[in-house]
């Protein structure tokens, strides 16, 4: 019998380049609905406040966000943080040309182009974090000081309450 091939996704290349340490966890990916992130972390075992979707607004700009699976970002005060009048969530039929990742496996890792990126800031309450890995099926676990510095980005407040 054939051995599984490993799964390389850009994300972990970029990682692995850059010397950052992360654990790669494989699950199996359905498909991509409601609640997806808040699925994949009761599949992966991993709490929603560790699990992070990553989403992807525009403003006078393209801008990647980052807000644990169980809340929903708040699109005013994304806009206060990022100096925008008004911002609004990309269309599911913009985000594979725009960024080279599908619904479900949006990576803030590796994009096509590199976007000003925004983390929650509750991210640094526990000692790790999960993104997903750049596919449907791939969650990678790393710490916050990490992800913050492999996407340079800024930690605040842009969900609701």
């Amino acid at each position: 019998m054939a051995k599984k091939k490993p799964i390389i996704t850009n994300a972990m290349r970029i990682l692995t380049a850059q010397k950052i340490p992360f654990e790669a966890i494989e699950y199996q990916a359905e498909e991509v609905g409601e609640n997806f992130g808040v699925h994949i972390a009761e599949l992966t075992g991993i709490p929603c406040e560790m699990s992070f979707k990553t989403l992807v607004a525009k403003g006078n700009d393209y801008m990647v966000v980052c807000i644990p699976v169980d809340r929903e970002v708040n699109l005013k005060k994304l806009a206060k943080v990022s100096g925008n009048k008004k911002v609004e969530l990309i269309s599911v039929k913009e985000l594979l040309p725009l960024t080279g990742y599908i619904r479900g496996g949006v990576s803030p890792i590796g994009m096509k182009k590199k976007f000003t990126t925004y983390i929650h800031e509750s991210c640094v309450e526990n000692e790790k974090m999960a993104v997903s890995g750049g596919i449907c099926g791939v969650t990678l676990i790393m710490t916050p000081k990490d992800l913050v510095k492999v996407t340079d980005a800024t930690l605040c407040d842009i969900t609701e309450e």
